[in-house]
């Protein structure tokens, strides 16, 4: 929902530390495996309660996958990197979830299981359609630096990170967030849905 407007704001940044990377001949994918790694740190950290490193990890990943992609840029966008960094940031998403069940299961297990579940509506709507898409050769004028087609809705990257934040913030108030931050991802799922299908029910049959 806010990707549109904070995705410029931040492509200075990104770009001037990609720039750094990239004359050290560090490669994307690189920042991609190693950013992820740094993500997981948050599942341990979240099972200890530990949730001020968690969300040091948790934003560290999400710094690392918007410089892997500005460096990408510079370098050349690869299909390989954008396989590979979608599926981990997908992993990433669940395992937080995963890391607030195991900080307090007694309390949190039913909303981080709602989450998940959540995750893979928004998930599933966003990959089948980029996979349909590019085989029409549909234009993504809202994310034209991107390798996959990325279909807009409430919950996207900027939500996602905003309410993992909050998650690590206010811990004791995880159900009511993951509550309220489902139903925006089923919102997503729905229009995602809704607006995939009569696209695609338009387009030329291959």
């Amino acid at each position: 929902m806010f990707d549109t407007r904070l995705v410029p704001l931040t492509r200075a940044p990104l770009h001037w530390v990609a720039g750094y990377l990239n004359r050290w001949g560090v490669h994307p994918d690189t920042v991609t495996l190693v950013g992820f790694a740094i993500g997981l740190l948050a599942v341990p950290a979240l099972a200890f309660g530990w949730y001020s490193i968690a969300l040091v990890a948790i934003i560290g990943n999400r710094v690392a996958d918007g410089v892997d992609g500005a460096l990408a840029r510079i370098r050349g966008i690869s299909d390989a990197g954008g396989f590979l960094d979608i599926v981990l940031d997908f992993i990433f998403y669940s395992a937080v979830c995963f890391g607030f069940l195991l900080a307090d299961v007694e309390r949190n297990a039913v909303w981080a299981g709602l989450l998940l579940v959540s995750f893979m509506g928004t998930g599933a709507t966003f990959l089948a359609f980029s996979s349909v898409a590019a085989r029409h050769n549909l234009d993504n004028p809202q994310y034209p630096q991107k390798s996959l087609y990325y279909l807009g809705g409430a919950a996207e990257g900027s939500e996602t990170i905003a309410f993992f934040i909050l998650f690590c913030l206010f811990p004791h108030y995880f159900p009511a967030l993951a509550g309220a931050f489902a139903v925006l991802c089923w919102v997503t799922t729905v229009s995602r849905t809704f607006s995939g299908y009569v696209t695609l029910k338009h387009l030329p049959r291959q």
